[in-house]
């Protein structure tokens, strides 16, 4: 992952004119953002934590290092201060997910991580073996999870606490890589930047407008804004699943309403927990994509020689109402 310290007078204002959603939030409060050109198109797909009054920490995904402070000293204006510094290498993140996450992290940390002290998207300082070390309440997995951010000399010293506090309380400490990490947040619909959505997507297109602010100025606010007001949109992307549990999606195949091409999965993996692959497809309806089309039509992914029904929805399959995320 990409890191990055924002800081300076004008920090919050530049901010705010690359970032869809709103980085005006309390100190300690986690948000989910896009950055668009001027045609409403994603740029960049990053979180950023408000660490002090006019401090922020920026995480992007690791393709994105290179843009992200380019972009921002591109539109900082003369007059303004606001420094960026990469801070990638100085930082570790490990991350630490699932049902028992917080009473296992509380126990090792001796800190308060109750909802009311600690809720969803929020960040507190911690201490883990010999560091003192930041942890976030966010998750790309669809459970109750923390990110933990670690100064690098003190990786190994906090991941061996880590492990051994979990162990000492009798749990079973799993490690898990991408491949792993593919298949959950595909089961949950988190988007990935530059496998599901780019350049040449919009956010309300991608079922990202939770992420969108529309009550204040930003790059690409116009088009977003003329999305909205037509309403049902000729283009989305939507969560998939495979009616047969059998075939396997890896993304790129086609994706059939009622016998026609409409579109293609984007991204594609077998979901452990749903018991059948999944996926992010794009499908596109001159009449617009919405809710009764996916109920109406019958579609069909070509999987190798065969067409297999499928079930397509804009919330995701796994935990739609985030109710495990924010417990």
């Amino acid at each position: 992952m990409g890191k990055f310290i924002v800081q300076g007078r004008d920090a919050e204002k530049v901010l705010n004119r690359i970032s869809a959603n709103s980085v005006s939030v309390p100190v300690g409060t986690n948000i989910y953002t896009q950055w668009l050109n001027a045609q409403g198109g994603i740029i960049s797909d990053l979180t950023i934590t408000r660490i002090a009054q006019e401090e922020f920490l920026l995480v992007t995904g690791d393709v994105l290092q290179r843009i992200t402070p380019a972009w921002i000293k591109r539109h900082t204006q003369a007059e303004e201060f606001c420094a960026t510094a990469d801070v990638t290498s100085a930082y570790t993140i490990l991350s630490l997910q699932g049902p028992r996450s917080r009473d296992l992290l509380a126990a090792i940390t001796g800190a308060d991580l109750s909802t009311q002290a600690l809720p969803y998207r929020s960040s507190a300082m911690v201490e883990i073996g010999y560091a003192r070390i930041r942890i976030v309440r966010i998750t790309y997995m669809g459970e109750l999870g923390y990110e933990i951010y670690i100064p690098s000399e003190q990786s190994i010293n906090v991941y061996d606490a880590l492990v051994a506090g979990i162990e000492a309380q009798g749990a079973v400490c799993r490690h898990c890589g991408l491949m792993a990490l593919e298949s959950l947040r595909l089961e949950k619909g988190y988007r990935d930047f530059g496998v599901d959505i780019d350049n040449t997507d919009t956010p309300l297109e991608m079922g990202l407008g939770f992420a969108v602010d529309l009550s204040k100025d930003f790059i690409g606010r116009e088009r977003l804004s003329t999305q909205r007001a037509a309403g049902a949109l000729p283009k989305r992307l939507v969560a998939l699943r495979l009616d047969d549990p059998e075939p396997l999606l890896i993304g790129s195949e086609p994706l059939f309403a009622d016998g026609a091409p409409v579109g293609y999965v984007r991204a594609g993996a077998f979901g452990h927990s749903l018991g059948a692959s999944v996926g992010l497809a794009i499908i596109a309806h001159p009449g617009g994509v919405t809710a009764e089309y996916l109920k109406a039509k019958k579609f069909t992914v070509q999987v190798n020689d065969q067409r297999v029904p499928a079930t397509l929805s804009f919330a995701p399959f796994y935990d739609p109402q985030g109710k495990r995320v924010r417990g």
